[in-house]
């Protein structure tokens, strides 16, 4: 691919007709596009398979000055309307809240709707919706981090300038990744002060877009995190090292950031709730 100056290559995957791409760029703004997009003519207009490698591509994101992509991922593409997707959120919100699973919105309620049939989806269709449900995982620079389903990440057109991925403010940093993950994933994250922790994925809250996310790294004042690396298929370990006593201090290390992770200041969970809603999209 053909760089122009002061262009970086920042991710390659291999992709399908039928799916979407997600850009996510430093200042908190992502756009979701489907790879391949046609136009009432049979014009392409998602991206276009070029017949040279020296090609310079066509725009994915229009980006605000001094803002720059930092990630790009696949996402399996879905089809529902707007009502459904809204309907399937809300029914497995009031599952977390209900369940007080963890990473879950708050506690639960009695008017909160956990039968999707009184939303107007069929158990069938729910299933199959939970079924190709991506969660992307966001890390900003200052250790903060949250996990968003994929379905509140709107399809668009290519080229357009995003929604909100993650609130970038003074308290977060910038974004430094963003990209789809699993439950039963692992995370290490490492800061520019040399430090480095070990997390699982299925103890970080889940929560909307429009949010700043919870705790996951305590960074010192001028540190920051530069690089978040997700293990796959990871078996448990623990305790196997040939290192005794350091491992099993390793480990109570992660575990205490991980609940330090799950249980938010109040007012940090209040404030994440009322922006729940996808306001200044």
């Amino acid at each position: 691919m053909k760089l122009d100056d002061g262009d970086r290559l920042v991710g390659v995957q291999v992709c399908a007709e039928g799916d979407d791409v997600l850009l996510a760029a430093k200042n908190g703004k992502c756009i979701r596009f489907p790879v391949s997009r046609k136009d009432a003519s049979g014009s392409e207009k998602g991206v276009r398979v070029f017949a040279s490698r020296n090609s310079t591509g066509v725009r994915g994101m229009r980006l605000a000055k001094g803002d720059e992509v930092m990630t790009m991922s696949i996402l399996r593409h879905i089809d529902f309307d707007t009502e459904e997707r809204d309907a399937y959120l809300k029914v497995q919100s009031a599952r977390r809240r209900t369940d007080g699973a963890v990473g879950g919105e708050g506690e639960g309620g009695d008017d909160l709707i956990t039968d999707p049939t009184q939303m107007g989806i069929s158990h069938d269709r729910f299933a199959e919706m939970e079924a190709m449900e991506d969660f992307i995982l966001t890390i900003t620079e200052n250790g903060y981090g949250k996990r968003t389903s994929a379905y509140e990440y709107r399809i668009a057109g290519r080229g357009g300038q995003g929604i909100t991925n993650i609130v970038t403010t003074q308290r977060n940093g910038h974004v430094v990744a963003s990209f789809p993950v699993e439950n039963d994933d692992q995370l290490v994250m490492v800061s520019d002060g040399g430090q480095l922790i070990r997390t699982t994925v299925v103890d970080i809250r889940i929560a909307g877009r429009n949010t700043q996310g919870v705790t996951l790294f305590k960074t010192a004042t001028d540190e920051h995190v530069v690089s978040v690396t997700r293990l796959s298929d990871v078996e448990d370990d623990e305790g196997e090292g040939a290192d005794g006593d350091d491992d099993v201090d390793a480990q109570e290390g992660v575990t205490q950031q991980s609940e330090e992770a799950n249980a938010p200041p109040e007012a940090e969970q209040a404030a994440d709730e009322a922006a729940d809603g996808d306001q200044g999209e």
